[in-house]
């Protein structure tokens, strides 16, 4: 592609993450090219490439399974005077489409470390903020005011965060303040674009740095404000999403499939038992409490992060069969043998005690269960309490029943 290109008469580098994790020795996820060529230009030279975005345009040129991101050279917005489509209000940027040359496209990146651009005419890497300098000594440094460029995007404090957390970097000292000035602005950010975020916060295998990392910049809050709280009061609410975080990186670590919905059970359980002990709740089954109390706690939280509905019914499907795993009476473990979301269930019914809910003793039992023939699992059911039998109280006739069949009081 940079070839292509580079033939076609324009300019075009690798840069950003791609440059940065080969250069640390790591294998990059995917790489992005910024180049002289507008979108149109880019559309025109590969034909398996589509044009996405209105905030930020963008050419995706796809082979097989692979995407490489291809972005035209940005300009600061006070440098456009061709009328080009950039919106910036209150200082926030809401369209960013105002193309520049490459010397300008590098100082608006964001930290220095991600403003490395390979040039694969001679092999060289241009570095235009002391990126290399940073990333001998580990640090994830702002280009520019970092409260300007905060204010600008404060989406940036969170990839500022799953940086460090991704790398194991440092913020830089100034960087690093301008976070507790800049935090607020995160309430003006759509929810969908933050939920985005939380996906690459906590579902590319550095799940419990960037808890870490978000709580020390006391920036979680304005993600999961009810969890914030809950985590820092209780132990076992912290133990809970810690454990699911870590999990989440293990199985990531060893190229087994993970889904948003688990986390999304995790990070919102503290909440749900918070509202299970309100009034609400406290006339109805367990298993409609649990719908009840998991409705509204969703609906308290999508305020700020746009969780999709895809996730959230898998992760109240999770819920409402933990109180099933805790009554073990009759045959009712075997019919849940069937059920499509019992390994998760069961996996959350284990995360519940090692952050020491009473519920061991379940976990155990079902430990066993799953992993017996059978002949066994009968056996196991056959042992099982039975169902309690309900007396039912005979209904006192009225008087006019009573005349009617000739009994008397």
């Amino acid at each position: 592609m940079l070839y292509r290109l580079n033939h076609a008469g324009f300019e075009a580098y690798l840069v950003g993450g791609g440059v940065r994790d080969l250069l640390l020795g790591g294998q990059p996820k995917d790489f992005d090219i910024a180049t002289s060529a507008k979108p149109e230009e880019i559309k025109a030279l590969f034909r398996n490439c589509r044009l996405i975005g209105r905030r930020f345009r963008l050419a995706h040129v796809r082979f097989g399974r692979e995407v490489i991101e291809v972005a035209t050279f940005r300009a600061h917005h006070d440098a456009d005077e061709s009328g080009a489509d950039g919106v910036i209000e209150n200082g926030l940027i809401l369209r960013d489409n105002v193309y520049g040359t490459r010397d300008e496209d590098a100082m608006r990146r964001d930290f220095s470390v991600n403003c490395l651009y390979y040039d694969v005419r001679d092999f060289s890497v241009i570095d235009f903020a002391e990126g290399m300098a940073d990333l001998e000594a580990r640090l994830i440094r702002m280009i520019g005011e970092p409260t300007l460029r905060y204010r600008e995007d404060p989406v940036r404090i969170l990839r500022a965060a799953r940086f460090a957390a991704k790398l194991d970097f440092t913020l830089e000292q100034e960087t690093a303040a301008a976070v507790e000035l800049c935090a607020g602005a995160l309430h003006d950010i759509p929810p969908a674009r933050l939920f985005e975020e939380v996906l690459k916060l906590f579902m590319t295998g550095h799940a419990s740095a960037s808890l870490t990392v978000l709580r020390q910049l006391d920036v979680f809050k304005y993600l999961f404000p009810a969890t914030d709280r809950l985590i820092g009061e209780h132990e076992r609410a912290a133990a809970l999403v810690e454990g699911a975080l870590r999990s989440t990186d293990e199985r990531i670590a060893q190229d087994k499939t993970v889904t948003p919905a688990f986390l999304v059970a995790a990070f919102l359980w503290p909440v749900l038992r918070v509202y299970l002990g309100g009034h609400e709740v406290r006339d109805m089954s367990t298993a409609m409490a649990i719908d009840h109390a998991g409705s509204m706690v969703i609906a308290d939280q999508i305020q700020r992060v746009a969780l999709p509905k895809r996730f959230t019914l898998v992760a109240k499907e999770i819920w409402g069969l933990q109180p099933a795993l805790e009554e073990r009476r009759g045959r009712r473990p075997l019919k849940l043998l069937n059920h499509p979301r019992l390994r998760a269930a069961y996996d959350f019914l284990l995360l519940r005690a090692q952050a020491g809910e009473p519920v061991q003793e379940h976990a155990d039992w079902w430990t066993k269960f799953v992993q017996s023939d059978d002949s066994d699992r009968q056996g196991a059911v056959a042992a099982a309490p039975k169902h309690r039998q309900r007396k039912r109280r005979r209904k006192k006739p009225s008087a006019g029943e009573r005349a009617n069949t000739g009994t008397g009081p």
